[in-house]
């Protein structure tokens, strides 16, 4: 039986391989091959460690376990009411833990008395863009394009938006 808690400082190994791994797949033809081969999980790892260790981050990053071993992990900004990250290794895709991690970073998000909430995904990532729409996100037309860094690169990005909770 799959849960989701809080991460841990323990966790930024594992919540690396996740990233690394899950990047590999869900980018792959939308990103450089190089720079996602090149990806290092000792590197995220020590961002996550970083991240973690930090206690202005407590309960914005949580894990998603199944069999001892954390298969996904989202992270939130509780203050801007923004979705900042969810992946899940790919050999699980499908299988609805993704939908089940994104709906418990949703419920954290009203938790913390936001009235609706934001991301951003790659506007070439029709995988993710097809996840966020079945679970009731809509784009809200703003775009955005950034830089990857050490890389020539843009990224387009949109923005989607869901409402958290009905107004009166």
């Amino acid at each position: 039986m799959p849960a989701i808690r809080l991460a841990t400082v323990e966790d930024a190994w594992p919540i690396a391989e996740v990233n690394v791994r899950s990047w590999q797949s869900a980018y792959q033809g939308l990103l450089p091959e190089l720079y996602l081969r090149d990806l290092s999980v000792e590197g995220r790892a020590a961002r996550w460690q970083r991240i973690l260790a930090d206690p202005a981050n407590r309960g914005d990053v949580l894990v998603l376990v199944e069999d001892g071993s954390v298969v996904g992990f989202t992270a939130v900004d509780r203050e801007r009411g923004e979705l900042r990250a969810i992946y899940v290794e790919p050999a699980h895709w499908g299988t609805g833990l993704g939908r089940l991690l994104l709906d418990t970073a949703v419920a954290a998000l009203r938790d913390s008395g936001h009235r609706e909430a934001t991301l951003w995904v790659l506007d070439s990532n029709e995988r993710a863009r097809r996840f966020y729409a079945a679970a009731g996100w809509t784009p809200d037309g703003a775009e955005k394009t950034d830089t990857m860094p050490g890389e020539d690169v843009p990224l387009c990005e949109v923005r989607y938006r869901i409402e958290l909770v009905s107004v009166p």
